[in-house]
């Protein structure tokens, strides 16, 4: 039974669209004409939250969906980020407000629109406080160019005190059985100050959907490559915890990816996953996920099966590590 959720103010479908695998991060980029088919199958099947950044191909993603989706810009929710960006030829994060105005007006000039519904700090820079530069982006939308502020990868603490300067509609943090570091703090503080939690990768990267049997299969770009859950030794202990995943899938009649995804829906209804796709086929099974039906006890053998300590790996490389802002788990 599908129902809406609520982001930044509007009814969305309970699963959006996250579009960064379209160009970045994954391996070779999509081709315009396999982006256009996905992003218009994806308005097609009722995908009302589209999400994107000026980091993912460093601004390729969204002229992209400028292209795409702009003739259509009624129909659904826009979401984007700033923060983290590409100047001479040099990924750099800054937060400084006079870079936040700019990269905002970069960003509506790249997809096509007048204003960005839901606009989040990618990474805060620590060397500017977070007043500053949420400060900026509250006159952003005092200026009509951004209608809701979130923020990506930040501590409760952190959150808590940009909300004080500005309401925070959202924040996007990695969420799924096997990343569960907002569990710490951060959701119960976005559940303190109204904030839905949008979860970027809900399915581990595609781990828990059950479809990367080997890293050797990765091209030489992806970023998985650079992960410590994905080394060989981290990811032939992780290989192990996906027999309850794919067992309790196979007698729910669904997928281990469609499992996860329900998973994650029944954790509460601020939450929102958006995972990615290249492919209209992983695009429907993901939407059908809204229609598998669970019961608390199942929810809790997973959430047990797949705690911290039982994770080989964290999230990401100690160099990485230091850029966000996000409560850990040590990892085992």
């Amino acid at each position: 039974m599908t129902s809406t959720r609520t982001l930044a103010g509007m009814p969305v479908f309970p699963i959006g669209l996250g579009c960064m695998s379209l160009s970045h991060g994954y391996g070779p980029a999509a081709s315009p004409e396999q982006a256009q088919t996905l992003l218009l199958g994806a308005l097609d099947r009722g995908v009302t939250l589209f999400d994107t950044a000026a980091l993912y191909g460093f601004g390729h993603n969204e002229e992209m969906l400028g292209r795409g989706l702009s003739p259509h810009r009624s129909r659904f929710l826009l979401a984007s980020k700033c923060g983290i960006f590409r100047e001479d030829g040099q990924r750099r994060i800054d937060g400084r407000p006079d870079t936040l105005r700019r990269t905002c007006e970069d960003s509506l000039r790249r997809l096509r629109t007048d204003v960005l519904d839901l606009y989040y700090l990618h990474r805060w820079d620590k060397s500017v406080p977070i007043e500053d530069s949420i400060g900026a982006l509250a006159d952003l939308v005092q200026a009509g160019k951004i209608r809701h502020i979130g923020l990506s990868e930040v501590s409760a603490d952190t959150l808590r005190k940009a909300h004080a300067v500005h309401p925070i509609a959202a924040v996007q943090s990695e969420y799924s059985l096997w990343s569960r570091n907002v569990e710490i703090a951060v959701l119960q503080a976005c559940r303190e100050i109204g904030a839905q939690l949008v979860a970027f990768s809900p399915l581990g990267r595609a781990f828990l959907a059950d479809g990367l049997p080997s890293i050797s299969l990765l091209a030489d770009t992806d970023l998985r490559r650079r992960m410590p859950r994905f080394q060989p030794d981290a990811f032939a202990r992780n290989q192990s915890l996906l027999g309850l995943l794919r067992d309790s899938a196979r007698a729910l009649g669904c997928t281990p990816g469609q499992l996860a995804l329900a998973w994650l829906l029944h954790q509460g209804p601020d939450i929102i996953p958006i995972p990615g796709t290249c492919d209209l086929a992983h695009l429907q099974e993901n939407l059908d996920a809204v229609d598998v039906v669970l019961n608390d006890a199942l929810c809790a053998a997973l959430a047990a099966h797949f705690r911290h300590d039982r994770v080989a790996g964290d999230r990401y490389g100690p160099a990485t590590q230091l850029e966000i802002d996000t409560e850990q788990y040590p990892s085992a």
